[in-house]
């Protein structure tokens, strides 16, 4: 049986330090926000139809991994993942290395920038996929906590918390009726990357970068000015 530690808590804990981090870098450009969101939210019922966005979109994505797990589609599988994770990787490391080369004016260009985030995307899919286990989960942990600030920084404050809320009510039904929960029985280990293992425990990409994402939303919406 599963006895919880405190111990179990120290990836997490990590993803949100790491997460604080890149929230700092983002504070002097404030005002220079990434739309993530369809529905602006001075729109009425937009906080509404943005959490049902993420929350179709995460299930759609979690349905179409269940059946190709089913089919024994490894290649696929492996194709979606290194698309995702390098996509993800490469805009997170424009973002923040552009806030802080901010900081050195002689090297804020954009040549610098773009050879910096693809070479640091590189690095990160070696940490990934070639490295071994304890870079890929030290990749995934910094991941994660990098894009929920990311989220947490672009995303409205009403419309973030209907998101959490959402997802949270989603993420109990998805696991004990839904894909996630079958997905993870037939095990996460064909998802290297969307998940990382601690201990004995295993938990998913998608717990920390939501996790990052509330730091992040309490972080810049109630920033002092």
């Amino acid at each position: 049986k599963f006895k919880f530690q405190i111990i179990y808590l120290v990836p997490i804990l990590a993803s949100l330090l790491f997460g604080l981090g890149c929230a700092y870098l983002l504070v002097p450009s404030q005002s220079e926000v990434i739309p993530v969101t369809p529905i602006p939210e001075t729109t009425p019922g937009a906080p509404f139809g943005n959490a049902l966005y993420f929350v179709i979109l995460i299930a759609i994505s979690a349905t179409v991994f269940y059946f190709l797990i089913k089919r024994k589609s490894k290649k696929i599988i492996k194709g979606l993942i290194i698309f995702a994770l390098t996509t993800a990787s490469l805009l997170l490391s424009l973002v923040y290395l552009s806030a802080i080369l901010a900081f050195f004016p002689m090297m804020d260009d954009i040549v610098i920038l773009i050879s910096l985030s693809i070479a640091l995307t590189v690095l990160f899919d070696l940490a990934i996929f070639r490295l071994g286990s304890i870079a890929r989960n030290v990749a995934v942990v910094c991941l994660g906590g990098a894009l929920g600030i990311f989220f947490g920084f672009s995303i409205p404050l009403y419309s973030a918390v209907l998101i959490l809320a959402f997802l949270a009510v989603y993420d109990v039904i998805a696991v004990y009726r839904g894909p996630v929960g079958k997905i993870a029985a037939s095990g996460l280990d064909q998802l290297q990357g969307l998940s990382f293992s601690f201990k004995d425990i295993q938990m998913g990409l998608g717990d920390l970068v939501f996790y990052s994402m509330l730091t992040g939303v309490m972080f810049f919406s109630f920033l002092p000015n």
